[in-house]
């Protein structure tokens, strides 16, 4: 029997007899009779049942739509809406250190604490954040920001590893890159409505920082996302489309999650190719908010390419995710046509900001006399889409890179290690990056850096591309890295605690 066949035997096995799948008015009485796997009719159609992994995904979606979401519009006004944003870039360092710290061992947390409270825990940091900038606006208690950064770090590494197991192990192989884009627009909607906030606030303020209620606002949204995150189910009890369940740890324990993170980096060295990739990914954050939406934009205008960068997000996540699911490429084909046209990107959005670069430096920017653009200024417009260009291109990054890890396996386990290293590399970039800004680098300095980041790892990551990713990862080789034995695939397919 080829590892095709066996799949669909334990995706489609404890199928009740008497079920005809293939009606689509029928429920599938396959699953338990709990509310959690109900279908009601929603007009024409069945709604996804609420533990299916769509439905999680979902929720998924807008718990990051509400906390990190709004943290990145709110990052996206430069200096977290502030004049000075060396106190924000201070924070920002203690938050991607204890960020890259935890996350590293998050992929452990998760797996022993659960999804649902690893993921609530994460988003309370989000809010705690917010409400030190509003206390510095009126305090000028640095301290507390810079504590809050750290926190959040934390939280942050809880949050996404938690995020990016669901998004990597649920859905099935067929449609990963369906499901990331989905979660991609979604979360980056948040950004989207957390940038109309300040636009709308001070859309006739020729001010240079943010009011009261920007602040306020963002801190209520971002602590209903941590509410929001106990609504999930244990991973257990989730069942996909055919049936099959998602492959997790029976009974785990800090002891085997810890020796199953070695496990990962002994047997699955290859990983350690993608790392560059982890570590760019975030890297050019500061640049593009501190280094260009900050010094060169007044506050409404940064407001609107905030706006127009997240929104650049959600296309960008929408055209990869589409084009890393199409049927007609297999999907190491995919992979490979992918890096190509990712470094062309590189190269073309890239290259577009080196022109825009040349023309202002650290110390113009710092004179008295200078005058930041506003979107009435002549020449706004090319900006304006550079701007806009490195949103779509953030987007098709991480799209990418979520998508080739989820094709390196469909273990709920190994996804959250996976999801675990890539932010906490991915933060280790950003923290470097931050202090670099911080401590007067110039501007230019930091623009060929992230060039060079980007480019050079899609060089080294290229043998992983060519040798590693399969057209399909079997059951086999998923069970490998779990306690589960394909006897407990067979036999618990359909049985969840009721």
């Amino acid at each position: 029997m080829t590892d095709i066949e066996k799949t669909a035997e334990y995706a489609g096995a404890g199928v009740s007899s008497g079920t005809s799948r293939g009606k689509p008015d029928e429920p599938d009485t396959s699953r338990p009779g709990v509310w959690i796997y109900e279908q009601p009719r929603v007009g024409p159609v069945r709604r996804p049942w609420y533990a299916s992994p769509l439905s999680q995904l979902l929720i998924v979606s807008f718990v990051c739509f509400l906390c990190p979401g709004m943290f990145n519009a709110l990052s996206g006004l430069g200096g977290g809406g502030q004049v000075n944003p060396d106190v924000n870039n201070s924070a920002n360092v203690a938050l991607y250190s204890t960020f890259a710290s935890v996350a590293f061992f998050a992929g452990t947390i998760a797996n022993r604490l659960g999804i649902k409270l690893t993921l609530s825990l994460g988003g309370l940091g989000y809010g705690i954040y917010a409400a030190s900038l509003l206390c510095y606006v009126h305090t000028s208690n640095a301290g507390f920001v810079i504590f809050s950064g750290a926190l959040l770090g934390v939280c942050a590494a809880l949050l996404w590893t938690a995020q990016g197991a669901i998004m990597m192990s649920y859905p099935p192989e067929h449609i990963k890159g369906r499901y990331i884009s989905i979660f991609w627009m979604i979360f980056n909607f948040g950004a989207v409505l957390g940038s109309l906030i300040p636009l709308g606030q001070n859309i006739r303020s020729h001010a240079d920082n943010v009011n009261d209620g920007t602040y306020i606002a963002f801190i209520v949204l971002m602590f209903l996302g941590a509410i929001l995150a106990l609504f999930l189910v244990d991973s257990k009890n989730v069942i996909r489309d055919d049936g099959s369940k998602v492959i997790v740890m029976k009974h785990p324990t800090w002891t085997t999650e810890f020796l199953g993170l070695l496990e990962v980096l002994r047997n699955d060295t290859y990983i350690v190719a993608l790392f560059p990739m982890f570590f760019a990914s975030n890297w050019f954050y500061s640049y593009q908010f501190n280094d260009v939406n900050l010094p060169r934009f007044n506050i409404r205008t940064r407001s609107l390419n905030d706006l127009l960068y997240w929104l650049s997000q959600i296309l960008g996540a929408w055209v990869f995710g589409t084009a890393l699911d199409l049927k007609y490429l297999s999907r190491r084909d995919r992979a490979k046509v992918v890096m190509v046209v990712l470094f062309l990107l590189t190269m073309g959005v890239w290259g577009g900001g080196y022109a825009f670069q040349k023309g202002y430096t650290r110390s113009g920017t710092a004179a008295k006399n200078y005058v930041k653009l506003d979107w009435t200024s002549d020449g706004y417009l090319g900006p304006m889409f550079l701007y806009m260009f490195y949103g779509f291109f953030d987007a098709s990054w991480q799209t990418t890179v979520y998508w080739l890890m989820g094709a390196l396996t469909n273990n709920g386990r190994k996804t959250a290690f996976f999801a675990g290293f890539y932010k906490a590399i991915q933060s280790a970039g950003s923290a470097i990056m931050f202090r670099l800004d911080t401590i007067g680098i110039p501007y230019m300095n930091l623009f060929a850096s992230c060039w060079a980041l980007l480019a050079g790892s899609l060089v080294i990551a290229a043998p992983v591309i060519l040798w590693k990713i399969k057209d399909h990862v079997s059951v086999e080789e998923d069970l490998k890295f779990s306690d589960e034995t394909e006897e407990d695939v067979l036999a618990t397919t359909h049985k969840t605690e009721q």
